[in-house]
């Protein structure tokens, strides 16, 4: 049984600075509290010390009272987080103090296939307080093992849009992605990018979508083997499909526009394919594809939201043996600065994961490692930002 303390019980915060949403009106919604208590630690209980966390569109939604899955006033918002136990309870034996971690965004969700109270709950930054805060308590059960391979700010990106892409890739066992298939994906989003890299260390083919040529050639930068241009190609589904062996179509799709862009994915999928529904950026249309175009092109077309923690430890496994880095946009918030995080995001400035330093690790600390959060150099080649019209990914 590990120690239940990281530190003395003396030199334990006992209050912590947090964010909270206290409205649906938007990111003024979003409100500072400098002095948040933290309640006593839970038996079961993690106390992690959080020191990066990313955004997703979900997160941003929730401000504005659209997120499909719900959400309450006053949580503490944003799933995605990476940071260090400070303590643990007396029954905790899946972590030490000292241990990285991550959050798991569907807290009971470790394995198989979720349930309908698992999707209820909100998911953690909806309806159970997020990562938006110094420190915060959750159940062992809900913390997964940080990428040893990567640093904070990189692992911070993982929990939902690498998992999301991972679960669309790997998520039906009979479909699984296999070296020699072909994968299409939908703009530069979180969710397209970690699916690209998924893809090329696995041996696929990418074919990838996008709004302008200097985003294509990023994206073949990223290992892409083909970039479609949508403005200049509306009629990109059957291009794709005209790239892959003998026309037959792709292997998967990771859908980001929704029923705007549904209908060329349609065009695009090989019979026996798998379409996977992640996000509708591309908005909504009256002339929209129906359940018959499933049997029409005989392929299978599933809702995703993000895995479960098994998944979620494969996919960490995996990341550590290929190598792979997340792509994070070269511009790091603030903690003081989540408003404005959420506002460069809002409108796509970003390219890759947009991330927040939420409290660094001070040298003197005992858990500290002045190697493993540093910055780096990121991907990042848009002179006028990023463009409004990219059905970039959900999360």
């Amino acid at each position: 049984m590990p120690s239940n303390m990281g530190r003395r019980a003396d030199m334990l915060p006992s209050i912590t600075s947090q964010w909270t949403v206290e409205g649906k009106s938007g990111f003024d919604s979003l409100k500072p509290n400098e002095k948040a208590s933290i309640p006593e630690l839970g038996d079961t209980e993690c106390l992690v010390h959080f020191h990066y966390a990313s955004l997703n569109y979900r997160d941003l939604i929730i401000t504005k009272g659209k997120y499909l899955f719900g959400s309450k006033i006053g949580v503490v918002p944003v799933s995605d987080g990476a940071g260090t136990v400070e303590a643990v309870g007396s029954r905790v034996t899946r972590f030490k103090p000292g241990d990285k971690v991550l959050t798991l965004i569907n807290q009971g969700h470790l394995s198989g296939a979720p349930t309908p109270s698992i999707v209820e709950n909100g998911g953690v930054g909806g309806k159970v307080d997020g990562v938006l805060r110094q420190y915060g308590a959750f159940n062992e059960q809900g913390l997964v093992a940080m990428p040893s391979s990567l640093d904070f700010k990189q692992a911070s990106t993982l929990p939902v849009a690498a998992l999301t892409a991972w679960n669309s890739l790997y998520g039906l066992e009979s479909r699984a992605l296999k070296p020699g298939d072909t994968v299409l994906t939908q703009g530069t989003g979180g969710v397209s990018l970690f699916a690209l890299q998924f893809a090329k260390a696995a041996g696929a083919r990418v074919i990838a979508t996008t709004s302008s040529d200097s985003k294509a050639e990023i994206l073949r930068n990223l290992g892409a083997d083909h970039a479609i241009n949508y403005k200049e190609d509306p009629n990109w589904g059957e291009t794709a499909r005209s790239l892959t062996p003998d026309n037959l179509g792709v292997h998967h799709i990771l859908e980001i526009g929704g029923p705007n862009t549904l209908s060329q994915s349609f065009k695009a999928i090989k019979m026996d394919g798998v379409i996977s529904i992640i996000g509708f950026m591309g908005g909504y249309s009256k002339n929209q594809p129906s359940f018959v175009e499933c049997l029409s092109h005989i392929c299978t077309t599933r809702g995703v939201l993000a895995g479960s923690r098994q998944q979620f430890e494969e996919m960490n496994a995996a990341i550590d043996a290929s190598g792979i880095k997340p792509v994070v946009d070269e511009k790091v918030f603030a903690f003081e600065d989540v408003r404005e995080a959420y506002q460069y995001m809002w409108e796509q400035k970003h390219f890759g994961k947009v991330t927040i330093q939420v409290d660094s690790l001070p040298e003197s600390h005992p858990f500290s490692d002045s190697g493993v959060v540093r910055s780096e150099t990121l991907w990042r080649n848009m002179s006028n930002g990023h463009d409004p019209s990219d059905p970039v990914a959900g999360c």
